[in-house]
């Protein structure tokens, strides 16, 4: 079964910069679907950013132009580079390939202070 192993996460300052890891314990080039998502406390777990079927990249608008998603598909590695940081950004993030039947990992805590 596929496994989706998280790192990078930390707490920083407002405009501060992290990058994400995310280890699959699968081939990421069988897995087109793939991406970040994030749960903050009482939200709904929300799709950050992700590779679609079509290999069409895709964004949440609150984080456009701010967090780049990228893959490394010989290490089997998915990164998130995340720059000019807000606090609303705080939450626990996952990588996840939701067509890929694997289950969905621990998380990484990201912390922004203002």
């Amino acid at each position: 079964q596929v496994q989706f192993v998280e790192s990078g996460g930390g707490l920083v300052q407002a405009g501060g910069t992290l990058t994400l890891s995310c280890a699959v314990s699968g081939s990421t080039s069988s897995i087109n679907v793939i991406g970040w998502y994030r749960q903050a406390p009482t939200y709904l777990r929300e799709l950050v950013a992700g590779f679609s079927l079509s290999g069409d990249i895709n964004y949440a608008d609150s984080v456009k132009g701010r967090f780049t998603i990228s893959r490394d598909n010989a290490k089997n590695m998915v990164y998130l580079q995340m720059n000019s940081l807000k606090p609303e950004d705080t939450a626990v993030y996952y990588c996840y390939g939701p067509l890929s039947g694997g289950r969905w990992g621990q998380g990484t805590q990201v912390t922004v202070s203002s």
